[in-house]
């Protein structure tokens, strides 16, 4: 990690990623590795890793990976539990898990909406339950959930994700207040369009591509890494006077 965030140091903290086997989930989590934090690794399906794994250990960080299925309540919290109990602490939480397939408004089904919902409010409201028990009892602890330029823009076929991360940027507000006097902070970035194995399926649409790029002032989509320093960021000491603040890295997208 470079510029800003080459100085932090997150050593002797434990940080836990949801949905971390690809994308911005895993360049968070070797973010986080890099300056120093042990990881917990919040994966759909457990087995599945990516290889990310051997990349943490291989920088020295102790990693477990969890079950953590974010549409299971029983999952996320026997997952919280386990990682606690195993790691002795959780200090960082980043809320990444995140669905929504374009579909018009006029088409949406009801499975739709409610696994939607059920991942990207649901899922990261009790997630940030959880171990936001464990760091209120504790006096401190970061959360980042990662929201997106949807929930403050709308987007034609994207009404349902739109929503959730509206709501979720409205949750970060609501827990950072709540939490505020147990010395929780709570923050979140809000990415445009990024370079993922997720958004392969339509930024390798050219046509779609620059739609999108026409519409960022900077001219050109994101990387994972570009959201995970400011995720870096915030889940560090360096941001320690900020919560409640949603950071948009959107190329300026919704300066418009």
């Amino acid at each position: 990690m470079s510029g800003a965030t080459s100085g932090i140091n997150l050593e002797g903290r434990v940080a836990l990623v949801t949905a971390c086997a690809t994308g911005i989930g895993r360049a968070c989590a070797l973010a986080l590795a890099a300056a120093g934090a042990d990881l917990l690794l919040g994966l759909h399906d457990r087995g599945r890793d990516g290889n990310l794994v051997v990349e943490l250990q291989a920088l020295g960080r102790r990693v477990l990976p969890l079950q953590m299925d974010q549409s299971s309540l029983s999952q996320v919290r026997e997952a919280v539990d386990l990682g606690i109990g195993t790691f002795g602490r959780i200090d960082i939480l980043v809320n990444n898990a995140g669905i929504g397939a374009p579909n018009p408004a006029s088409e949406v089904t009801e499975e739709d909406f409610d696994q939607t919902v059920a991942v990207n409010l649901k899922g990261s409201f009790f997630t940030s339950q959880a171990v936001g028990r464990h760091m209120i009892s504790r006096g401190s602890g970061c959360i980042v959930n990662i929201c997106s330029q949807a929930g403050f823009v709308a987007l034609p076929t994207e009404s349902v994700y739109c929503m959730t991360k509206a709501g979720l940027a409205h949750l970060t507000k609501c827990l950072a207040l709540e939490w505020a006097p147990h010395h929780v902070r709570v923050n979140a970035v809000a990415p445009t369009f990024i370079e993922t194995p997720g958004t392969v399926k339509w930024l390798g649409d050219p046509a779609f591509r620059k739609s999108v790029v026409d519409r960022i002032p900077l001219g050109r989509v994101g990387t994972p890494e570009e959201v995970a320093a400011p995720v870096l960021f915030l889940a560090s000491d360096a941001a320690s006077m900020i919560t409640g603040a949603t950071l948009m890295v959107d190329g300026g997208w919704t300066i418009q």
